[in-house]
């Protein structure tokens, strides 16, 4: 019997421990903006935190140690700031996380699937409450 290496090289597809396939994870990336339904929301800029799991084939560059076979988590990392801390401003998170999904997927067609999960870090909320958001996953 092979171990699991051995088959992720023999089909191509690399996968984990869990068996779900490959992942590059981005971790606590932090940006500014103006979403929320309230209006001081949207004139005051707030915290936000994503976090990014995208599902990707990483054997190649398991193998040649080459920046372009596989994503550059860098241009991933700021698309997702860029769109949080730019306009257009959204009311609910499930939309800005939406909007991160879809520009992930659209930036690299390695992406099969992304997930995003999306904090508020200083929600106006009357409760005592660290963080509230939404994790979503889409795929292409």
């Amino acid at each position: 019997m092979t171990d699991l290496s051995e088959r992720s090289e023999a089909t191509g597809r690399g996968r984990d421990a869990d068996g779900t396939g490959d992942r590059i994870q981005l971790r606590g990336l932090r940006a500014v903006g103006t979403h929320g339904v309230l209006p001081e929301e949207k004139n005051r800029a707030q915290p936000f935190e994503i976090d990014l799991d995208l599902d990707v084939d990483l054997t190649r560059a398991g193998r040649s140690d080459v920046l372009s076979d596989t994503v550059d988590y860098a241009g991933v990392a700021a698309i997702a700031a860029g769109i949080v801390s730019g306009p257009p401003s959204y009311q609910l998170l499930e939309a800005l996380a939406g909007a991160v999904a879809r520009a992930t997927l659209a930036s690299d067609p390695r992406i099969a699937a992304v997930t995003v999960s999306l904090r508020k870090l200083q929600p106006p909320l009357a409760a005592d409450i660290a963080t509230v958001g939404v994790r979503i996953t889409r795929r292409q």
